[in-house]
C-alpha cells in the first residue's frame, strides 16, 4: 500500500471521547490542524446507546472538517481510535465491516471509543482512502505466566492505555538511542485511569487491568481491593452490581477518598495528603511489581498520563522506583492523537504492514 502524497501523506486522525470529539490532520508526523468538538451531557443523554450517537458525532466532525477546508480527496487515511473489541496483539488495523458491525453492537461494552472506527470507515468509503485503529485499549500481550490467576474461571485480562504507552516506550527508546525492539521499559501511565506495563523488546507482556479493579488506586478508580469482604458488602445488600462497578470504576479512588479526581484541588495536609501519598504509593508498588518480573533494572522508567503534570506526585513516586531502571523520563500528558498518525504512517509504508482483525475465536 502506497501513500498518496508522497513523503508527507495526509492523514486525518478521529478520536471520540465521553463528552468531546478529537478530530486533527496530519502530514506525515506533524500536525496542521486539531479541533476537538464538545458535545454538552445533556444532549448526548438523549441517545439510548453511545451507538446511537454516530449520526451527531459525524454531522460535528463533517462541520469541522469543512471549517478548516479540507479536500477529502486529498487524503491518505483516515485513522481512529481502537475501541471495546477481542482481546488482540498491538499494532495498526484495517478497519473493515465487521469490526464496525462488532463496535456498534457492543458485546464486550459501551465506551465512545467504539465510535471512531465507525466514523473512520463512513469518511473513507467516501473519500476512498483506508482506515485503520492502532494499538487499541484491549490491546493483549500478556506472558502466559502473567494471565493466570488464583481462580482457573477469572484469567486476568489485559485493559490499558495501550496507544500512549507504546508512543511513550518508543519516544523513551529515541532519547536512549536504542529501537523500541530491544529494550526493556516500565511504562506507568498515570490519568482517571493507572495502567503500569512491562514492555519487554516491544511487547507488553504484563500489566495491571485499568478497569476492572487491578492495580493501584487512581483518581477514578479504586484498584484491588479485598475480594471476599467486597462479596460479603454485596451479599449483605450493601449495593447491587451497577454500584459496585460505579465503585471500582468511576466513584472510587480519590473520588471515593476525597471527592475529587482533580489533583489540583487536593491539598498536601489532613486527608489529602493522606490520598496523595496512597496514590504515590500504589503507583511505586505497580512499577516495583512489573521491574520485579523483568529482573531489574529494566532500561528505563516512564511516567506519562495527565497526572505526570503533577510535579508533587511523580516526585513522591520517584523517590521510590528511581532505582528500578538505568534512567527515568517524565512525559506530562497524552499524545494519542500523533501516536494514531504515526501508527498509520509506519502501515502505510509497510514497516510494519497493517493487520486484519478477524473478530473472536471460541
Amino acid at each position: 500500500m502506497t501513500a498518496r502524497n508522497g513523503d508527507a501523506p495526509s492523514i486525518l486522525v478521529v478520536n471520540p471521547g465521553s463528552t468531546s470529539t478529537k478530530v486533527a490532520l496530519y502530514s506525515g508526523t506533524e500536525e496542521s490542524w486539531r479541533t476537538e468538538v464538545a458535545h454538552a451531557p445533556e444532549e448526548l443523554g438523549r441517545y439510548p446507546t453511545v451507538a446511537a450517537q454516530l449520526p451527531l458525532r459525524l454531522k460535528d466532525i463533517d462541520e469541522a472538517v469543512r471549517q478548516h477546508g479540507l479536500q477529502p480527496r486529498s487524503l491518505a487515511a483516515v485513522a481512529a481510535r481502537g475501541g471495546l473489541l477481542c482481546p488482540l496483539p498491538g499494532g495498526t488495523y484495517r478497519v473493515s465491516a465487521g469490526m464496525v458491525e462488532e463496535l456498534l453492537d457492543a458485546p464486550h461494552g459501551q465506551h465512545a471509543s467504539n465510535l471512531a472506527a465507525p466514523i473512520a470507515l463512513r469518511i473513507a468509503q467516501a473519500t476512498g482512502c483506508p482506515a485503520f485503529i492502532v494499538d487499541p485499549v484491549v490491546t493483549d500481550e500478556l506472558s502466559d505466566e502473567a494471565r493466570e490467576s488464583g481462580l482457573p474461571s477469572l484469567p486476568r485480562r489485559s485493559l490499558l492505555h495501550a496507544l500512549n504507552q507504546r508512543a511513550m516506550g518508543h519516544r523513551a527508546a529515541a532519547e536512549l538511542g536504542r529501537p523500541y525492539e530491544d529494550l526493556r521499559l516500565v511504562v506507568a501511565h498515570i490519568g482517571g485511569g493507572i495502567s503500569v506495563g512491562l514492555h519487554d523488546h516491544g511487547r507488553i507482556v504484563d500489566v495491571n487491568n485499568a478497569l476492572d479493579g487491578d492495580g493501584p488506586l487512581a483518581p477514578e478508580r479504586s484498584g484491588s481491593v479485598p475480594l471476599y469482604r467486597m462479596w460479603r458488602l454485596y451479599a449483605a445488600g450493601r449495593f447491587d452490581l451497577a454500584a459496585a462497578r460505579g465503585k471500582v470504576s468511576g466513584g472510587g479512588g480519590l473520588v471515593g477518598l476525597v471527592g475529587t479526581a482533580d489533583l489540583r484541588r487536593i491539598p498536601d495536609e489532613g486527608k489529602g495528603a493522606l490520598a496523595r501519598a496512597a496514590l504515590a504509593l500504589g503507583i511505586a508498588r505497580e512499577c516495583g511489581r512489573q521491574a520485579a518480573l523483568a529482573g531489574w533494572p529494566v532500561d528505563a522508567l516512564v511516567l506519562t498520563g495527565g497526572a505526570a503534570h503533577d510535579a508533587a506526585l511523580v516526585r513522591s513516586v520517584l523517590r521510590k522506583v528511581r532505582w528500578l531502571a538505568s534512567r527515568q523520563f517524565v512525559y506530562p500528558g497524552e499524545a494519542e492523537m500523533q501516536a494514531l498518525a504515526q501508527g498509520v504512517l509506519r502501515a502505510l509504508r509497510g514497516d510494519p504492514p497493517a493487520l486484519d482483525y478477524v473478530g473472536c475465536h471460541a
